[in-house]
C-alpha cells in the first residue's frame, strides 16, 4: 500500500468565501455530473449545511451554512471527504479522456510474435533474393508494383496502410503509421521496391521486441497467478473418483485434492484435514490448517494432508481468476508518461513531413527527401516507453511481485509512505532453526536435529524444511527411520532404531504424554530473549 500526494482532479479548494456562505473549486466535478445530486444531498446532511448546489460545468459547489454549527474549513472537508469517495471514477475518466488526445495507434498487443516473426522473415527473405538478382528497375509506373519486393510489401504492409488512413479519416491527424505508409509508397513509386521492403522490415523488427517483452509480461504475471490445476479428481455420487477437466466442475461438486496438488476450486471442506498454503491470496508464508467447514480458495496448495471440497465458485467466479482479471485490464491503461510520448510522437510527425518537404525544396531529390520520411522520429520515443514500463512489470512479477499496470508503476515516483502489512514483504518470512535446547542429559544439539530431520525429511511444511536444512548444511547425516505418520496441524512420529520419536506442537506433545514443564518454561525464556533483540528469524524450541 502507498500514501500517494492526493490527486490534483479530486482535490478541492476555497475560491471565494462571504459569511456563511463559501464557493468550493474541485476539477473532478466535470466528470461527476451524474453524481451531482447524491453529492449535494450528501452535504446537505452536515448539521451546518442549509443548502449545497454542485455544477458539472463550472466544476464548483456553493454551499450555504450555519456560521454557529462550522466553519468554511469544516465545509471543505465535507466535501473533500464526498468527493473522495468518486476519486477512482475521476481517476478511470482522467485516463480516458488522456487516451483520447493521442493519436489512433495500432495495439501490439493484439499481435503475436508469431505473426510479426512470419512477416520479418518474409521481408528478409524477400530482400535477400531480391539483393541476388541483376534485374533493372521498371520503367513504367505498373511494373514498379508488380516486382516481387513490391507486391511483398503491399501484402505485408497492409496493417500500416491501414492504420495510416484509418488515423487521418477517423482523428484527423497522421499517426506513426501515416508516416511510414507514406514512406513506402513513395518508395514503390519512385522504384525503390527494396528500401520500401527494407522500411517493412525494420519497422517489424522494432514491433517485434516490443511485443515479445509484452508477451514475456503476460507470461510472467499468468504464471504469478496460476490459478489452479488443468484436471481435478471428482467424487461421484457412487463414492468413485474420477479424473475431469476443470472446465466441467460445477457448483456444489465433490473434489478430492491431495498433498502437493493445488485447489482448483472455491469452496468448503467436507471432508479431511490438511496444511495449505495460501500465499498466492493472503501473502501468508506459513501453512493454514483446514478442517471440515473452514473456507477453501482456488490457487491455494494442500501441502501435507488431503481434503474433500465442496465447490462454491467454479471458474471464472473464483477469488483468484478475478485477481487474474483485474491483471488483464489494467494492463491496457497507459501510464501518464506514456500518454505524454504518445502525444509528444505525435508533434514529431509533422515535423518529418515538414523536413522532407525542405529537403526537397532545396535540393530537388525526392530521394533525399524521402530519407526525412523514413527516419521516423516518433517511433523510438512511442516504443521504448511503452516497452520499458512492460519490461519492469515483467521483471517484477518474475520476483513475485505483482504491478496491475504501468500507471500503477509510475505512481511510484509521487510515493512519500510505504506501508507494509505483511511477513514476507521485506522479511524473509522463511522459518530457520536458530536456537535448540536439549531437555534430556546426555543428548546435544546434533542429536536432536538429526532425530527432528529424520521424522519431518519427507514433509513439505515450512517448519519441516527448516530442520532438515539446518541438517544438511551442518553436513549432519539422517538417520534411517521407520514409516512417518503425520498428524495434520499437530506433529509427526517416526521410529528411529525402534526408539519412537515425536515432534509437534505442545497439544501433540500433551496427545503423546510427554512432560512439558521444563520445555515450556525454556520456549518462555527464549521467546523473551528474541523480543528484547528484535529477531527476524523464526526461532522454534524443540520439544521431545
Amino acid at each position: 500500500m502507498f500514501g500517494l500526494k492526493r490527486d490534483r482532479a479530486t482535490a478541492c479548494r476555497i475560491v471565494h468565501e462571504l459569511p456563511g456562505r463559501v464557493r468550493i473549486y474541485c476539477p473532478g466535478l466535470r466528470h461527476l455530473s451524474d453524481e451531482a445530486g447524491a453529492i449535494s444531498g450528501r452535504l446537505e446532511g452536515s448539521p451546518a449545511v442549509r443548502s449545497a448546489r454542485v455544477s458539472a460545468i463550472t466544476e464548483n459547489i456553493l454551499v450555504r451554512f450555519d456560521q454557529a454549527k462550522g466553519g468554511a474549513q469544516s465545509i471543505l472537508a465535507a466535501a473533500q471527504s464526498a468527493l473522495n469517495d468518486y476519486s477512482l471514477a475521476v481517476f478511470k475518466a482522467e485516463r480516458t479522456l488522456a487516451a483520447q488526445s493521442t493519436v489512433q495507434e495500432r495495439r501490439l498487443q493484439e499481435e503475436s510474435v508469431g505473426e510479426i516473426l512470419i512477416r520479418v522473415l518474409a521481408s528478409g527473405v524477400t530482400l535477400g533474393f531480391s539483393a541476388l538478382s541483376t534485374r533493372e528497375a521498371p520503367a513504367t509506373l505498373l511494373g514498379r508494383f508488380i516486382t516481387i519486393p513490391a507486391l511483398t510489401s503491399l501484402s505485408l504492409a497492409w496493417p500500416i496502410l491501414r492504420s495510416g488512413w484509418r488515423s487521418l479519416t477517423h482523428s484527423g491527424r497522421p499517426n506513426a503509421d501515416t508516416l511510414s505508409s507514406t514512406a513506402i509508397v513513395a518508395s514503390l513509386l519512385s522504384g525503390r521496391d527494396r528500401a520500401a521492403l527494407t522500411i517493412i522490415g525494420l519497422a517489424d523488427l522494432a514491433e517485434l521486441l516490443t511485443v515479445y517483452t509484452m508477451e514475456r509480461t503476460r507470461h510472467a504475471i499468468r504464471d504469478m497467478l496460476a490459478v489452479g490445476e488443468a484436471y481435478v479428481w471428482r467424487l461421484e455420487t457412487d463414492g468413485r473418483e474420477a479424473q475431469v477437466p476443470v472446465e466441467q466442475v460445477r457448483v456444489r461438486d465433490r473434489i478430492v485434492v491431495k498433498t502437493g496438488e493445488k485447489i482448483s476450486v472455491d469452496g468448503v471442506v467436507e471432508d479431511g484435514e490438511a496444511a495449505v498454503d495460501q500465499a498466492s491470496i493472503t501473502g501468508e508464508f506459513m501453512p493454514t490448517r483446514k478442517q471440515i467447514g473452514d473456507p477453501v480458495f482456488a490457487g491455494t496448495v494442500v501441502k501435507a494432508g488431503h481434503l474433500t471440497i465442496s465447490a462454491t465458485k467454479v471458474g471464472d467466479d473464483t477469488a483468484v481468476s478475478r485477481i487474474v482479471h483485474l491483471v488483464e485490464e489494467a494492463a491496457h491503461r497507459k501510464a501518464t508518461i506514456q500518454a505524454f510520448a504518445d502525444r509528444f510522437s505525435a508533434q514529431l510527425i509533422p515535423a518529418n513531413f515538414g523536413l522532407a518537404g525542405l529537403v526537397y525544396a532545396a535540393t530537388r531529390r525526392p530521394d533525399r527527401a524521402l530519407n526525412m520520411l523514413i527516419i521516423d522520429y516518433s517511433c523510438g520515443v512511442r516504443l521504448s516507453t511503452a516497452t520499458a514500463l512492460s519490461a519492469a512489470i515483467a521483471t517484477a512479477a518474475r520476483n513475485g511481485v505483482l504491478i496491475k499496470g504501468s500507471n500503477y508503476l509510475e505512481m511510484l515516483a509521487e510515493a512519500d509512505t510505504l506501508v507494509l502489512d505483511k511477513t514476507g514483504t521485506v522479511t524473509e518470512g522463511r522459518p530457520q532453526v536458530t536456537s535448540v535446547i536439549p531437555l534430556l542429559p546426555g543428548v546435544g544439539e546434533r542429536e536432536m536435529i538429526e532425530l527432528t530431520a529424520a521424522a519431518e525429511e519427507t514433509s513439505t511444511h515450512p517448519l519441516a524444511i527448516a530442520f532438515v536444512d539446518k541438517a544438511r548444511r551442518k553436513g549432519w547425516p539422517i538417520p534411517r527411520h521407520g514409516p512417518t505418520h503425520v498428524h495434520i496441524g499437530r506433529g509427526v512420529q517416526t521410529t528411529v532404531a525402534g526408539a519412537a520419536v515425536h515432534v509437534g506442537n505442545a497439544p501433540f506433545m500433551r496427545e503423546q504424554v510427554i512432560d512439558l514443564s521444563r520445555a515450556e518454561e525454556a520456549a518462555r525464556r527464549l521467546t523473551s530473549v528474541a523480543s528484547r533483540s528484535s529477531m527476524s528469524p523464526a526461532t522454534t524450541p524443540l520439544l521431545d
